[in-house]
């Protein structure tokens, strides 16, 4: 494939993964009129059209879909090759995009994030912090932290660390409300926790065991629940690793109860063959496994 080709490809899979030519074009530093221009030209080479235009963008048509296959195995090889001539020692450069569930992205990758840039001053880290799975397969990112394993079999995951998650709740909401003994006393309380229909993976339904048929304070984002329980909202499961970021909530209940889940890296499955991503990879795993226990360990004695 020459670079003429390769370059028309890379255009083809940025419109496809934002759907527009804007998207595309902000991602590509194009202008859109010239992202437009460059599809149409490899439209008219190939001889079919690979995306219809409609109200919601810009959809793939079955050219397309056949199309995405190639065009991603090229985009590897491009990255396998680029990786060989800058060779596979020193420093890590360009850019690497992960997507976090918002309270790792919030609580943990901020210092992992910012050592790791220390370490690499040529290397251009993002952190797209969503409150649901981010679309590897759209390349929204490049890798990927989750709370499950991957089913998808284009994709590779490996378990990064387990963390704790307890009931908590400020001190001073507790000094105002009825004692709390037992599980069975959280009917007599506030709730803060998940929009129950905007639970977007079974491991964050925490609270359906406990027969609790009402969230008074709710949110589909992890950190804002920290942030009610800190502003007195309530009592609710919180992460071990974000109460240091919450002077004044409290565990309560922790030998009640208490949860494990765990941390995924989930990332291509072609993506091992790249020393860059996968040198990148264990650095971020191993900051990662290091910040939640030390976060953690902060919370021991309480």
């Amino acid at each position: 494939m020459d670079v003429q080709s390769w370059d028309d490809l890379r255009i083809f899979l940025s419109v496809a993964r934002h759907d527009t030519l804007s998207g595309a074009g902000r991602a590509l530093r194009m202008d859109p009129a010239t992202v437009g221009r460059r599809v149409a030209r490899l439209e008219e080479s190939l001889g079919q059209a690979l995306f219809v235009k409609g109200p919601q963008g810009y959809t793939l048509t079955e050219a397309g879909t056949r199309l995405i296959d190639h065009a991603e195995r090229a985009e590897q090889a491009m990255q396998g090759a680029q990786s060989v001539l800058t060779g596979e020692a020193g420093t890590l450069t360009g850019q690497i995009r992960i997507g976090a569930p918002d309270g790792c992205a919030n609580f943990v990758l901020p210092r992992v994030f910012a050592d790791l840039s220390k370490a690499n001053p040529d290397l251009d880290l993002q952190i797209v912090a969503l409150p649901r799975v981010v679309n590897l397969s759209r390349r929204e990112a490049d890798m990927a932290i989750t709370v499950s394993p991957p089913t998808a079999s284009r994709l590779s995951y490996q378990r990064i660390t387990d963390y704790k998650l307890h009931l908590a709740a400020s001190k001073t909401y507790l000094s105002t409300r009825p004692p709390l003994t037992s599980v069975a006393d959280l009917r007599d309380h506030r709730i803060v926790g998940y929009i129950p229909d905007m639970i977007f993976d079974k491991e964050l339904d925490y609270l359906s065991d406990l027969g609790l048929d009402r969230v008074a304070l709710a949110s589909n984002s992890a950190s804002v629940q920290v942030h009610l329980l800190r502003h007195h909202g309530g009592i609710g499961i919180a992460h071990d690793f974000a109460l240091p970021f919450a002077p004044g909530v409290t565990r309560v209940l922790t030998d009640a109860l208490s949860f494990t889940r765990s941390f995924y890296l989930v990332r291509h499955a072609e993506d091992r063959r790249l020393d860059r991503i996968t040198r990148f990879a264990a650095a971020l795993v191993q900051g990662v496994r290091a910040e939640v226990a030390r976060l953690e360990s902060l919370l021991s004695n309480t």
